[in-house]
């Protein structure tokens, strides 16, 4: 939802400001912490840096989270040059030595082991400092059908399960370092009722795993996966019915601390990506929205194929004296700046009324927009950044 706020700045910001990400910090705030209240006691929430990592979106959240997930090097400075004292998991595959002697003198909560090899690495790094670490399982457990499987198949993330000995073999060689317990992250996109099916069956597989070889477990990382669906923007995950299954869960889990790491699903809805409509034309029958920006700055419809959900923000300046170029009750594709067909934010979406000129908000903009954009190709200007808070709870008329 636009608030009232952020739609009078939206309609102030000048062309040449264009296009601009607007994050609305006091969404964000109160998003956050209802996630929070949904989750029982047990249950540590970690945000996944990865997901956006804007500095202003990073302070309002560590007043709700128990942590950061980080996923390289650069990360963990980043992160840490922010909150000092904050704990953070440092997870993600391909860790180089570089990077592990780096967790180890940064002091990080929770390293995150991804094969038997980056385990052995780590014992040379650590000298006379110990490391909290997680071991990452590719459990043979199918998720269904998801947005992206992490696991459950052939993949480069993580362990499977027959490699476990051998880390265990590592681990009791050396007393520095400190086995916590399991890392089983393996899908994106799931309802809060898969979530908690596949959340079960790790679980029970975990305490049995633990039994059988005698291994004290105390923690397990379920990851995080929580389904964003663009097509419906109004449907969001269901943080209560996961917080109360889970807290069933616990229930036949005593001692045992589970961990989640959303991302996408706790900043997404707060940020929008704002620009103007530069040419509307037509090709072979088709209408074309010609916009400032483009996938260079919002990678993500290209990269999910989907169309981007947006708001028109009519502009009724025209400073021209031919007629204005416009689309009326039809299908439009809204495409940027870059030489290429690919850069396609929505297709053939009907529209009422859209004209040259005209404003264009793209919602869900708050998660792996800007961040993982190719922001040099063409060399267009990038975006302003404007962060609102304070903003009136108030329906958008």
């Amino acid at each position: 939802m636009l608030r009232p706020a952020l739609l009078d700045h939206v309609r102030g910001l000048a062309a040449e400001n264009l296009p601009a990400y607007v994050y609305d910090l006091r969404s964000l705030r109160e998003h956050s912490r209802a996630i929070r209240a949904a989750l029982p006691e047990r249950v540590e929430l970690l945000y996944a840096a990865k997901a956006n990592s804007d500095p202003r979106l990073l302070r309002v959240l560590a007043d709700h989270v128990d942590g950061f997930e980080v996923a390289s090097g650069g990360e963990l400075h980043h992160v840490r040059a922010l909150f000092p004292d904050t704990p953070i998991a440092f997870g993600g595959p391909g860790k180089t030595t570089a990077e592990l002697a780096q967790a180890v003198q940064a002091g990080v909560h929770r390293l995150h082991i991804e094969s038997e090899h980056e385990l052995r690495v780590l014992t040379t790094v650590l000298g006379d400092r110990g490391a909290d670490i997680l071991l990452r399982v590719n459990l043979p457990l199918s998720p269904g059908p998801v947005a992206l499987a992490m696991g459950g198949q052939a993949g480069p993330f993580g362990l499977y399960p027959e490699r476990l000995d051998a880390c265990l073999a590592v681990i009791a060689a050396d007393r520095r370092v400190r086995l916590r317990g399991l890392h089983v992250h393996l899908a994106s996109g799931l309802d809060a009722p898969a979530h908690l099916d596949l959340a079960s069956d790790v679980l029970d597989w975990a305490r049995g795993w633990a039994t059988d070889r005698d291994a004290e477990l105390t923690e397990v990382n379920i990851g995080g996966g929580m389904g964003v669906d663009y097509a419906r923007p109004d449907q969001r995950y269901d943080w209560n019915a996961f917080g109360s299954g889970l807290h069933r869960l616990l229930a036949h889990h005593p001692g045992l601390t589970v961990r989640i790491e959303p991302g996408r699903s706790v900043t997404v809805y707060c940020g929008w990506y704002v620009t103007q409509v530069l040419d509307l034309k037509r090709s072979h029958g088709q209408a074309f929205a010609v916009l400032r920006g483009g996938t260079h700055h919002l990678r993500t419809p290209a990269t999910k194929q989907h169309d981007q959900p947006f708001r028109i923000i009519p502009a009724d300046d025209w400073p021209w004296p031919w007629e204005r170029p416009r689309a009326r009750q039809e299908p439009v594709t809204l495409v940027g700046q870059l030489c290429t067909p690919k850069d396609v934010l929505a297709h053939r979406v009907p529209v009422e009324l859209l004209r040259t000129g005209d404003r264009i908000a793209f919602a869900m903009a708050g998660a792996y927009a800007w961040n993982i954009s190719h922001h040099d190709f063409l060399m267009h200007p990038a975006p302003v950044f404007h962060h609102l808070d304070e903003v009136p709870s108030l329906p958008t008329p």
